[in-house]
């Protein structure tokens, strides 16, 4: 897992729910490559998945992915290659889901009203510290768990259940 995370940033709003992040009438796909065409296709930036580059970030408001708790939400989003998903609270289930995928989620209050689209952002993932890049002000993160550290460091929960497999082996 990389430590330091830099990328440009999306900003969205409050409520970002899963039929937004992705449809319900896409789950009949079942390859990446299908499913990654519709990340983001159902909210207010729908081409996003045309222009988005691997390890830029997503900003959300208060109870992003909140709706359907089908995995197909996170799942989009790491076949995009996002660098992690920032925003003032998460739905539970889609929280989860995104650590379980190794996809960094971070809560930080005022993160909403902190970037501008297009803006460039750094993220220390060991301080919780995100910096604006182009204000160069900084943001203080909720402190990630030690447990979710280690998901992440694996780069998902079943890469981390197979690496423990082999060690007792």
């Amino acid at each position: 897992m990389e430590k330091m995370i830099k990328g440009r940033v999306y900003v969205f709003g409050n409520n970002v729910d899963t039929d937004q992040i992705y449809p319900g009438k896409y789950v009949e796909y079942t390859e990446m490559e299908d499913i990654c065409r519709f990340a983001m296709s159902g909210s207010e930036k729908p081409e996003l998945a045309q222009s988005f580059q691997p390890g830029e970030i997503i900003v959300g408001g208060t109870n992003f992915g909140c709706g359907s708790s089908r995995e197909h939400a996170t799942m989009t989003l790491k076949g995009i290659g996002v660098g992690a998903i920032i925003a003032e609270s998460f739905a539970r289930i889609f929280f989860r889901n995104a650590i379980n995928l190794g996809i960094p989620a971070i809560t930080c209050p005022g993160i909403s009203q902190f970037f501008q689209d297009g803006e460039e952002a750094s993220i220390d993932l060991a301080s919780g510290m995100i910096k604006n890049v182009s204000n160069g002000q900084s943001l203080q993160a909720e402190p990630m768990g030690e447990y979710m550290e280690k998901i992440l460091e694996n780069g998902g929960i079943k890469a981390m259940i197979r690496a423990q497999i082999a060690k007792e082996k």
